[in-house]
């Protein structure tokens, strides 16, 4: 990866703490790459990532089954009178997935924006996601509140963090007789087994993305071994990295919820000259060619390019890569 790139893409709202998302490209036979661990990630994960971005660039790729897939608009945790504009932006969609539990919000920030969302699109289904940052009992009032105001969801991602508190979530939630499914992502990409979220009844839906797990192969071989519905999402991927995580969900045998790949609205920016933007709430499988003005244009400061080369390095012998 003699001419690997490191780039800095703006974003247009802050996403996960981020107000810039970097990424590491290179091209190989199979077209340009991306690898894009987040900077937090320690090694060892970040290297099934390089695996995953290797794979992209090298490898052989499944057969897709099929030619569009649904997508559903994001909303970061904003400001309510934000989301008119921001969503405005994401065009057609029939489900939108809204980040909660942010850092210096609350429960009445979060159940504000989801009334606004509903407010604005009352046809829309509705997703969250917390990333694993409530508690049982904060996750559970939400659910609760949300019910009193007859607001069905149609699923929670990751609302707490570990395999045993979402078990615990899901029976509290049976008992107290709401209807609220639970959706495992982290819990699922983060486990030594991705499977371990299930066998331990934790979960009523895996959310999986193919960068984190190792590639598409690896993804679809989770899918395949598992009895639970499948969404297919991505990880704030620039259109290089989010056609990896097209081609994914393409591949799956079955689609029963929108997929999650319509984060590229967030960015101020892309290294494609034809983004992977979804029309009509749908996006054409296919893969992008590189806009190569981009490279420069995001171009990242050089201590940032040595950061990254000195993890590729290090990364790479973990999976056996030479040079």
């Amino acid at each position: 990866m003699a001419a690997a790139r490191v780039v800095s893409i703006p974003l247009r709202t802050r996403f996960r703490g981020m107000t810039e998302r970097e990424l590491l490209v290179f091209e190989g036979p199979n077209g340009w790459s991306e690898w894009a661990a987040f900077p937090e990630y320690g090694d060892e994960e970040a290297s099934l990532w390089l695996e995953a971005a290797l794979e992209w660039g090298y490898g052989s790729l499944p057969a897709t089954k099929r030619s569009q897939v649904k997508v559903n608009a994001i909303l970061p945790a904003i400001k309510v009178e934000e989301i008119a504009k921001l969503l405005s932006k994401a065009g057609k969609f029939e489900t939108v997935k809204i980040k909660v539990s942010e850092s210096g919000q609350n429960l009445t920030d979060d159940i504000s924006r989801i009334q606004e969302v509903k407010t604005l699109y009352p046809e829309a289904k509705i997703r969250l996601d917390a990333n694993g940052g409530f508690d049982i009992p904060l996750a559970l009032e939400l659910i609760e509140k949300l019910s009193a105001l007859g607001i069905k969801l149609e699923y929670f991602e990751q609302p707490v963090k570990t395999i045993a508190e979402l078990a615990e979530l899901r029976l509290e939630i049976s008992k107290r007789g709401l209807e609220t499914l639970i959706a495992a992502d982290e819990s699922a990409r983060k486990s030594s087994d991705p499977l371990a979220v299930e066998i331990a009844g934790a979960a009523d839906i895996l959310v999986l993305k193919s960068a984190p797990l190792g590639g598409i192969a690896r993804a679809l071989e989770v899918a395949a071994s598992s009895k639970l519905p499948i969404v297919a999402s991505s990880a704030m991927q620039s259109s290089i990295g989010l056609g990896a995580e097209l081609h994914f969900a393409a591949s799956l045998d079955e689609l029963v919820f929108d997929a999650g790949l319509g984060t590229l609205n967030l960015f101020a920016g892309d290294l494609v000259r034809n983004q992977l933007r979804p029309e009509n709430g749908v996006l054409e499988v296919r893969r992008e060619e590189l806009n190569t003005s981009a490279l420069e244009i995001f171009n990242a400061e050089d201590h940032r390019y040595d950061w990254w080369i000195a993890r590729l390095e290090r990364c790479g012998r973990l999976i056996g890569l030479e040079g």
